[in-house]
C-alpha cells in the first residue's frame, strides 16, 4: 500500500488542509508498456491553484477525489518496457503518492550525470524552460536594455534575471524579502532589487530604472504591475507568465487599466504557457544545460523533506516561503 494526496473539495480562495485528503490505495504492478516508478521528488507549483477551480482553463481541472498530479522525478523499480531497465531515473507529469505506474511513451529518461535529478524540475525542467522561452522569445532583451523581473527570487522569475544578464541587459528584480533582495544582487548578480514589502514600489522602481523599462517579465500582477506600465519605454515586451496575486482572490482582480500604456508605447503584452513551446523542449533545455555546466547559470531549490509534509509545502507557495523551485523530497535514491 501506498499514500495518495487527494483534491477533496474546491477551495474558496486561499487553500487549507481541509480541500486535500490523504488515501491508501494499493501500489500495483505495471503491465507491459508500463514501469513502476518510485517517487523521489515533487514539484509543487503555483499553477497547480488554478486547476483546483472548476473553471476552463489552458489545462483541465483536477476531478474531486482524484489524486493531485504535478511534476514528478523518480526512479523506475520495475519495467515491463523495453525503453526502461530498473534504477532508470525519469520524468513525468505524476501523481502526488509514494509510487506511479506509468505507461512508456509518459515519461521521459533523465541523466543524473549532467545534474541532480531534481533539477529537472526546476532549471533543467518545466520553470527553466518558462523562463528560457517566456523571456526570449516574448521579450526578447537586448544588449543594455532594463529588464525586469516580478518574483524574481521564485523559480522562473530568478532564472529570467541570470539570462537576461547572459544576454547583457540591467535586470532588476522584485521580491518580498530583504533575503530575498541581497539573494538576487549578490548571488544572482541582478544590477538592483526591491523589496515591495518595505519599499514603495512606484518610486524605488523609478530609482533603479532611471532609463526606463524595457521588458517585464510578469508572474505576479496586481499593484507590482500597476507600477511598472508608466515607466514603459517605447516598444517594451512584456511576456505574462503568471499573477499569484490574484490566484486566490474570491472577487475580480481590478486594478488600473492598461490600454492606454501599451498604446502610448507601443508595447506588446503576451501571455503565455511553456507548453507553447513543447516541439523546441530539447532547444532550451540544451541552452540551459550548457549555461549550468559553464557556470553562468545558478539555481535554488527550497526542499521540504518528507511526502507527509506535500501539502505544507503548496500552501507555502501563497506565503513567499519559497527561494527558487519548491520542492519535496519523497525518498533518498537507492
Amino acid at each position: 500500500m501506498q499514500k495518495q494526496i487527494i483534491l477533496k473539495n474546491r477551495p474558496s480562495g486561499t487553500p487549507t488542509h481541509e480541500n486535500f485528503g490523504v488515501v491508501q490505495a494499493p501500489i500495483g504492478k505495471p503491465a507491459k508498456g508500463e514501469v513502476l516508478i518510485r517517487t523521489l521528488y515533487i514539484s509543487v507549483d503555483p499553477y497547480l491553484r488554478g486547476r483546483m477551480n472548476d473553471t476552463k482553463s489552458y489545462i483541465p481541472p483536477f476531478k474531486l477525489n482524484e489524486v493531485i498530479k504535478s511534476g514528478v522525478v523518480g526512479q523506475v523499480t520495475e519495467s515491463q518496457s523495453d525503453l526502461f531497465q530498473k534504477g532508470d531515473f525519469v520524468l513525468g507529469s505524476l501523481g502526488w503518492q509514494e509510487y506511479s505506474i506509468a505507461g512508456e511513451k509518459s515519461v521521459r529518461k533523465i541523466d543524473p550525470n549532467l545534474a541532480p535529478v531534481s533539477a529537472y524540475l526546476s532549471v533543467l525542467g518545466m520553470t527553466g524552460l518558462t523562463a528560457y522561452f517566456g523571456l526570449l522569445d516574448i521579450g526578447k532583451p537586448k544588449e543594455g536594455e532594463t529588464v525586469v523581473v516580478s518574483g524574481a527570487a521564485g523559480a522562473v522569475g530568478s532564472i529570467v534575471g541570470q539570462i537576461a544578464k547572459i544576454k547583457g541587459a540591467r535586470v532588476v528584480g522584485i521580491a518580498g524579502s530583504d533575503e530575498k533582495v541581497k539573494f538576487l544582487t549578490d548571488e544572482l548578480g541582478f544590477d538592483a532589487a526591491i523589496n515591495y514589502n518595505s519599499e514603495d514600489i512606484g518610486s524605488s522602481l523609478q530609482d533603479a530604472c532611471p532609463d526606463g523599462i524595457d521588458v517585464y517579465f510578469e508572474n505576479v500582477g496586481g499593484v507590482i504591475a500597476d507600477s511598472v506600465f508608466p515607466l514603459l519605454n517605447n516598444f517594451a515586451r512584456i511576456p505574462v507568465c503568471g499573477a499569484i496575486s490574484s490566484y486566490n482572490n474570491a472577487e475580480a482582480d481590478i486594478g488600473p487599466r492598461v490600454q492606454t500604456y501599451l498604446i502610448k508605447t507601443s508595447s506588446l503584452m503576451q501571455g503565455f504557457t511553456v507548453g507553447n513551446y513543447t516541439p523546441r523542449f530539447s532547444e532550451g533545455i540544451k541552452a540551459l544545460a550548457e549555461w549550468l555546466t559553464t557556470g553562468k547559470l545558478k539555481y535554488e531549490e527550497t526542499i521540504t523533506e518528507g511526502f507527509d509534509n506535500t501539502i505544507d509545502a503548496f500552501l507555502d507557495l501563497f506565503k513567499g516561503a519559497n527561494l527558487g523551485k519548491a520542492l519535496v523530497k519523497v525518498a533518498e535514491i537507492e
